[in-house]
C-alpha cells in the first residue's frame, strides 16, 4: 500500500524539474544510504586531517636523518599547504563540470598514492614533489566533499549533519598526533605514513557503494539519473516503515543575468557574500592556526616547561577545540550560523585581549584564556565549510567552497609569520592583542555583511 501511494502521488513526477528533485530531497528524514554516504566521504575527511598534520610529527626525527636545513624543512612543509590552494580552487572547478564523485575518487586515490610515495622519499626533494601532489588530492577532496555532504540533506537537519561529519576532520588532527607520540619515538617517521594507509585502503572499495549528488545531476539536466537516486531514497524511507510528507516545490527563481561561470562568483549577489566568507576564511584561520603552532613553542622557549608538558598543553588546547566543535554541531541548527559566528568572534577576543593586557605571565593564564578563546574560534573555522556552501547555487557550489578554502590556506601561512614578527620586535603579549583586533574586525564583517542560512532550502537561498 505504501510502495502504492509513492508511485501514485502526483508531486512524484521526477521528470519536472529541478525543483522538484529538491522538493523530494527536503522531505526525506536521514535515510541509511545518505547515513552511510556522509560516513564513508567522513572516512575521507580524517585520513585528510591525518595527512596535514602527519608530516609536522614526522619532521623532528626526520629532520635529523636526513640532515635537513630550516630551509628544505620549511619547504617540506610549505608545499603540501601550496599543494592544497590549488587543489582546492582546481578540483572545485572540476567538480561543476563532471561531477563530485569523479572528483572525489580522484582525489582519494591521488592522496593515498603520494602517501605510500612519502614512504619510499629519498631526498628533500622527493620529499617536497610528493608532499606537494599529495596537498593537491588533499585540498581537492574537502571542499568537494562538502559540497556533496550538504547536497545530501534537506534544511531543516542540514548544520548539525554535515558538522558531525566535519569532526572527523579534527579527529584526523587529534589523531595524527596521538600516533606520533606514541610511535614516531620507536618506530621513526615512516610509522606516520604506514599507520595513515589503513584507513585509506578501508576507504577505496567502500567509494564504490557511493552515488552521485541528485542535485548535481539535475542542475545539469540529468534528471533521470536524478530521478532515480531520489526514488531509491524515497522507496527505502517507506519499506523501513515510515510515511514521506508531501513533497513542496520551492518556486524556481529566475538564474541571475550576466557573468557565468567563476566569475558568477563576483557578481551580483554573489559578490558581496563571496567578499564575507574570504574576510571569514581569512581571519578566523589566522587566528586559530596561528595559536595552534605557536603555543607549545611558546611554552618551551618563553617559559622553559619540559618538552612533554609544552607538548600535552598543545593536546589540551587540541581537545578543546573538538569538543567546542562538537557543542557547535549539536547547536547550531538551534541558534543560526550568523548568530553562532558572532557570538564566538567576539567572544574569542575576551580571554586574548585580556592576555594582551595583563602580560601573558604564566603558562596556566596562557593555557586557560588562550585555550578558550582558540576553542570559540574553531567552532567558527570547521563550520565554514558548512556556510560556504550554503551560501552558492549548486552550479558555484564546489567552486565557490574551494575558493573560499583557499583563503584557508592564505591565513593558515599568514597566522605564524604575525607570531614571528611579533614575537622579535615588540613581544610575546602583543601577538594576543593582535589576534584579538583580527577576531573583533572579522567579526564586525560577519555582523554587518553575512547573512542567516538557517533552516532554508539551498535552492531558495541561492537562485
Amino acid at each position: 500500500m505504501l510502495m502504492q501511494n509513492l508511485e501514485t502521488e502526483p508531486v512524484i513526477d521526477g521528470l519536472k524539474s529541478q525543483a522538484n528533485i529538491s522538493a523530494r530531497l527536503e522531505r526525506l528524514p536521514i535515510t541509511r544510504q545518505v547515513f552511510w554516504a556522509r560516513n564513508i566521504i567522513g572516512a575521507a575527511t580524517f585520513f585528510d586531517g591525518y595527512t596535514v598534520i602527519a608530516i609536522a610529527y614526522a619532521m623532528p626525527v626526520l629532520a635529523k636523518e636526513w640532515n635537513l636545513t630550516a630551509t628544505q624543512i620549511g619547504m617540506i612543509l610549505s608545499f603540501g599547504y601550496l599543494g592544497q590552494l590549488l587543489g582546492a580552487v582546481f578540483f572545485g572547478w572540476l567538480a561543476e563540470r563532471i561531477g563530485r564523485m569523479k572528483v572525489l575518487t580522484f582525489t582519494i586515490l591521488l592522496f593515498v598514492a603520494m602517501d605510500v610515495a612519502c614512504l619510499f622519499a629519498w631526498s628533500a626533494g622527493s620529499m617536497i614533489l610528493f608532499r606537494f601532489l599529495q596537498g593537491i588530492g588533499t585540498g581537492g577532496e574537502v571542499p568537494v566533499a562538502s559540497a556533496y555532504v550538504n547536497e545530501l540533506i534537506g534544511s531543516k537537519k542540514r548544520g548539525k549533519f554535515f558538522l558531525l561529519y566535519e569532526v572527523m576532520f579534527l579527529l584526523g588532527l587529534v589523531g595524527a598526533g596521538i600516533i606520533g607520540y606514541l610511535l614516531v619515538p620507536i618506530y621513526g617517521w615512516k610509522a606516520m605514513f604506514v599507520v595513515g594507509l589503513v584507513p585509506a585502503t578501508i576507504l577505496i572499495p567502500l567509494r564504490f557503494f557511493l552515488f552521485e549528488s541528485p542535485r548535481w545531476l539535475a542542475s545539469k539536466g540529468r534528471l533521470q539519473e536524478a530521478d532515480r537516486i531520489v526514488t531509491r531514497l524515497e522507496n527505502s524511507v517507506l519499506k523501513a516503515g515510515k510515511q514521506l510528507a508531501p513533497a513542496v516545490e520551492v518556486p524556481q527563481i529566475e538564474q541571475p543575468k550576466g557573468a557565468q561561470g567563476w566569475r558568477e562568483l563576483f557578481h551580483g549577489m554573489y559578490f558581496k557574500r563571496s567578499m564575507v566568507i574570504w574576510a571569514m576564511w581569512f581571519g578566523a584561520y589566522m587566528v586559530a592556526n596561528g595559536l595552534i603552532t605557536w603555543l607549545p613553542t611558546l611554552y618551551r622557549q618563553h617559559f622553559n616547561l619540559p618538552l612533554d608538558t609544552s607538548l600535552a598543553y598543545g593536546f589540551i588546547t587540541s581537545g578543546a577545540g573538538v569538543v567546542a566543535a562538537v557543542i557547535c554541531a549539536l547547536l547550531i541548527d538551534k541558534f543560526g550560523r550568523r548568530r553562532w559566528y558572532m557570538g564566538a568572534l567576539f567572544l574569542a577576543a575576551l580571554p586574548l585581549s585580556i592576555l594582551a593586557l595583563t602580560g601573558a605571565t604564566s603558562p596556566m593564564q596562557i593555557l586557560l584564556l588562550a585555550g578558550l578563546g582558540y576553542a570559540l574560534v574553531q567552532t567558527v573555522t570547521f563550520s565554514l565549510y558548512l556556510y560556504s556552501a550554503e551560501l552558492y547555487p549548486t552550479r558555484l557550489r564546489a567552486l565557490g567552497t574551494g575558493l573560499g578554502s583557499a583563503w584557508l590556506r592564505l591565513g593558515s601561512a599568514t597566522g605564524p609569520l604575525v607570531v614571528g614578527l611579533t614575537v622579535s620586535s615588540v613581544g610575546v603579549h602583543y601577538v594576543f592583542g593582535i589576534f584579538a583586533g583580527i577576531l573583533v574586525i572579522t567579526g564586525c564583517i560577519t555582523a554587518l555583511f553575512a547573512i542567516e542560512t538557517k533552516g532554508r532550502i539551498l535552492e531558495e537561498l541561492s537562485p
